[in-house]
């Protein structure tokens, strides 16, 4: 029944996918290690004026070297948990089962899947296709985007992906799927021009004086 590149069937199951890649726990914390290192970069301020205010108060060269490392590491371990914790809830497919005529749906997140919860838990899926064209003269191509809402029973999913498919072949491929179980599927479309890059004013302005003055 899987008529989109989105839409894979296999025997147990019709899934979504949304991102590719491996999921669980273990797998999400190690990917998190990496861009946490830029927590202690974004607070260098706040660290480098402690360790201002140290020297000031007369505190030792190697005594503030180790009071910064230790803030460092912290703010590094910090962003870690952070940084993981809000991986863990990014949706990377959605699987309903059986694959013929779905009676269940589960959620499988970075972190690992979800409880399964009865089809009727699913009231509607939203699709929205924003597409931002370059305005005239612009080089830059168009993007395309798709933003994907699942309404479920006491709880909205909403998230963007990146998207260069055909949106009416999705949504006409999930109604196939879900119309039997009576979970509606609607789909806007949205295009807009991006905008176009201001001049800077102070420098027009400060032109036009120089030019007037030299006029003189």
């Amino acid at each position: 029944m899987a008529t989109d590149p989105l839409l894979r069937q296999g025997p147990d199951s019709t899934d979504l996918v949304l991102r590719v890649g491996p999921a669980g726990p273990t797998w999400n914390v190690l990917t998190s290690a990496g861009p946490a290192l830029f927590t202690p970069l974004a607070l260098a301020a706040p660290t480098l004026l402690a360790a201002f205010w140290m020297v000031l108060a007369g505190a030792r060269a190697s005594t503030v070297f180790v009071v910064v490392g230790v803030i460092a590491g912290l703010e590094y371990l910090i962003g870690w948990l952070v940084l993981a914790l809000s991986r863990a809830r990014d949706i990377l497919r959605v699987e309903f089962a059986p694959a013929g005529v779905p009676e269940s749906l589960r959620l499988v997140r970075a972190a690992g899947p979800d409880d399964w919860l009865p089809i009727k838990n699913l009231r509607a899926v939203r699709l929205t296709h924003k597409v931002v064209e370059p305005y005239q003269g612009d080089y830059r191509p168009a993007v395309s985007t798709l933003v994907l809402e699942l309404v479920l029973r006491g709880v909205r999913e909403r998230l963007t992906l990146p998207f260069d498919g055909n949106p009416q072949r999705l949504a006409d491929a999930l109604k196939a799927l879900l119309g039997p179980a009576g979970v509606v599927v609607e789909l806007r479309a949205e295009r807009s021009t991006r905008d176009r890059p201001q001049p800077n004013s102070r420098w027009n302005s400060g032109g036009s004086a120089s030019a007037g003055s030299g006029g003189g």
